[in-house]
């Protein structure tokens, strides 16, 4: 059995970057506790859910049975959902009272992603905090969103007890905040639950890569930073030992083995499971099962799509995408998908191909946890590179709040003020004003901008959008005219060209589909699509990876159907890099 199994307690979290398998791990370890004879609750707190896609089965945002899995419940806990429900408990006992323009102006206050983070938690911690609420399992499993998130998410119940603490739950009646005051003793259950391990086993999940167990230490620290131990660390996909000489396989295998071994303390101190990479996907109940057996032969389980060879198809590169930018001499290149996809590596590529090309070019992120100096392993001439770290445009807002609007207020004034500054709703306010200039440099040169995960770019097109209503609401025909707002300039194709980077893989295209059509219905449409460390161009020669590559041809059908353009990188002996490996890409 693997060792975080061992002595089971009542709560588990799984953490890590997006992309390491933490659903598939959540999900097998639901799986194998219900086998056991257990009840098990599985509940998903992360904006880009994906374990009704795991299961095969359509769950949402209410608890809903596992059929082929008996005492297997599971809950998505779907953001747009729970901040529709959350607005309607704060506005429905005012809507008979106030006039229909105040009720018109409190739901635009309430249409920001500042709300669905606050409603998300509401019901994140009814279900850590309220024995009752889950009295009928034995087992409640958290599969938690992308570390940065998670980090946020998790960071939440101590915040906004102090924030409520404070008295700001007192001094509005309205707003993101209105209804947090109910529930004061629940956010201080959550903390309870949360810092208590003998209820709670927090489970960090990486894959054998450098980036990612180095972001995983910082994972680390941060959580202990609130008071949160974690407990165990799952080594997720580990590549076997070649079945026969393969010079992919063996590089792979080589540098994994070099960055587990490279693993230092705290992190290295944990008890640790490594997993073996699995011929095939983790989708249907057979690949779950079999999740924590040793390694099956490279053939597909029952259940499994039968392979579809991609051998003779050739696929356009990233120099493909970058020959049509060189065309001109601006604009915004954004790098969108769900986290662990290769994000960084694509906007890092582009960039260092278009100032190679004679092209003015801001290389930047919005994702706290990217780490474009990292992939570029040193500076590249003639490329600028920034990144809106949340925690200095945040110091940076607050600094300027207190020196404009808190230099016209009294001493009481300048306090409230201040207090109202520590709300984790800031974040949102001063990202969004770091990340609205980053787009207005793209009318005079090209800004490549490698962005957050799903969830979190969802999110921030979300306040993008409530920015560009709050301002154009206001305004008559004329004056609309004449304003441009940020979110015009994302839906400007002359100027903006959004790149979807996906993996070959049914989860990561599935969600990268659901990114494409959330961006479409807020009038942004995909310029181009990325499929990111694909084995079937790579033409590998192991069984394993053969096996692996072959599966890929149903994605890649997918994403070319959908695609106005597409590339494909192949996977590489060498992680990408410094400017040579990202040359390589194109």
């Amino acid at each position: 059995m693997v060792r975080f199994l061992q002595d089971p307690p009542r709560h588990f979290f799984f953490t890590g970057k997006g992309g390491v398998g933490k659903t598939s791990i959540a999900c097998a370890t639901a799986v194998h506790l219900a086998q056991q004879g257990r009840r098990v609750l599985l509940v998903s707190t992360d904006p880009a859910s994906n374990v009704g896609q795991v299961f095969g089965d359509r769950i949402g945002n209410t608890i809903t049975p596992i059929p082929a899995v008996p005492g297997l419940d599971a809950l998505e806990i779907d953001p747009d959902e729970a901040a529709e429900a959350y607005r309607r408990t704060i506005i429905d006992p005012v809507r008979a009272i106030l006039p229909a323009k105040e009720i018109e102006a409190i739901t635009e206050q309430l249409s920001g992603s500042c709300t669905t983070e606050v409603a998300s938690f509401n019901e994140f911690t009814d279900l850590l905090a309220d024995p009752q609420a889950t009295a009928a399992y034995d087992h409640v499993i958290f599969d938690t969103a992308p570390t940065g998130h998670t980090i946020r998410l998790l960071q939440l119940p101590g915040n906004w007890t102090s924030y409520l603490d404070a008295g700001k739950g007192d001094t509005s009646c309205l707003g993101p905040m209105a209804g947090l005051e109910k529930s004061r003793a629940t956010y201080r259950a959550a903390v309870a639950a949360l810092t208590d391990p003998r209820r709670t086993r927090l489970v960090l999940v990486a894959r054998a890569q450098h980036a990612t167990l180095t972001e995983l230490g910082r994972t680390l620290d941060e959580l202990a930073g609130v008071g949160i131990a974690a407990t165990h660390l799952v080594v997720n996909g580990v590549m076997p030992p070649a079945e026969q000489p393969d010079p992919l396989h063996e590089a792979i295998a080589r540098r994994e083995a070099a960055a587990l071994e490279a693993l230092a303390p705290p992190l290295s101190l944990l008890p640790q499971d490594r997993i073996e990479l699995k011929p095939v996907n983790m989708v249907g109940l057979d690949a779950l099962r079999g999740l924590f057996d040793a390694q099956q032969p490279s053939e597909p389980m029952p259940g499994q799509p039968e392979p579809v060879g991609q051998e003779t198809a050739e696929h356009p590169g990233l120099g493909a995408l970058v020959e049509e930018l060189v065309a001109g001499d601006h604009g915004l290149v954004m790098t969108m998908g769900k986290g662990g996809v290769g994000k960084t590596t694509v906007a890092a590529a582009l960039a260092v191909e278009l100032v190679r090309r004679g092209k003015k070019v801001l290389l930047t992120t919005t994702d706290p946890a990217a780490h474009l100096t990292a992939t570029l392993a040193g500076e590249v001439e003639g490329l600028e590179v920034s990144a809106i770290d949340p925690q200095q445009a945040i110091e940076a807002y607050r600094e300027h709040v207190m020196d404009t609007k808190g230099a016209q207020l009294d001493e009481d004034g300048r306090a409230a003020l201040a207090e109202d500054l520590l709300s984790p709703c800031t974040e949102e306010i001063a990202v969004f004003q770091q990340f609205s200039r980053a787009v207005n440099r793209a009318r005079q040169q090209f800004v490549v901008m490698d962005t957050a995960p799903t969830g979190h770019t969802l999110l921030l097109m979300d306040a993008t959008g409530s920015y560009h209503r709050d301002i154009t609401r206001h305004l008559d025909d004329a004056q609309r005219g004449r304003i441009t707002t940020p979110l015009m300039r994302l839906q400007d194709e002359d100027l903006t060209r959004v790149v979807v980077v996906t993996l070959p893989e049914t989860t990561p295209v599935l969600e990268a589909q659901g990114l494409a059509a959330d961006l479409e219905r807020a009038g942004i449409r995909p310029w181009a699509w990325v499929v990111n460390n694909s084995l079937s161009s790579a033409r590998p020669t192991s069984p394993l990876l053969d096996t692996r590559a072959q599966a890929e041809g149903p994605q890649l059908e997918a994403v070319r159907s959908r695609a106005a353009r597409m590339a494909v990188i192949p996977t590489r002996a060498q992680e990408p890099t410094g400017v040579e490996e990202l040359a390589a890409l194109l």
